[in-house]
């Protein structure tokens, strides 16, 4: 398992602890894995979600440490988004 996919776990648990997405959500990183977001936290994993965001492993942390906004990777085509859009509009406000 990916050092890199722990690590940003732990980050989006200490983002998300104060609760603020109440969704499903997975973070597909090229070449590296997946990530699950939902009520029990955020976990490497796999599961079916609400909604899927995908990138490459420099767009995610680029995200996860504040330098680029979702919504700015969505709309350069950096992130894509497949699912619910409410949800990913709704974790985007929580990781900005």
């Amino acid at each position: 398992m990916s050092d890199f996919l722990e690590q940003a776990a732990a980050e989006l648990n200490s983002k998300l602890s104060d609760g603020g997405f109440d969704g499903s959500a997975k973070f597909a990183i090229a070449d590296v894995g997946a990530i699950v977001l939902d009520s029990n936290g955020a976990r490497v994993g796999d599961d079916d979600t609400e909604v899927t965001l995908s990138a490459d492993a420099d767009t995610f942390q680029a995200i996860f440490d504040g330098d680029l906004n979702p919504t700015g990777a969505f709309m350069s085509g950096k992130l894509t988004v497949d699912g619910d859009m409410a949800q990913a509009m709704k974790l985007a406000a929580v990781l900005a």
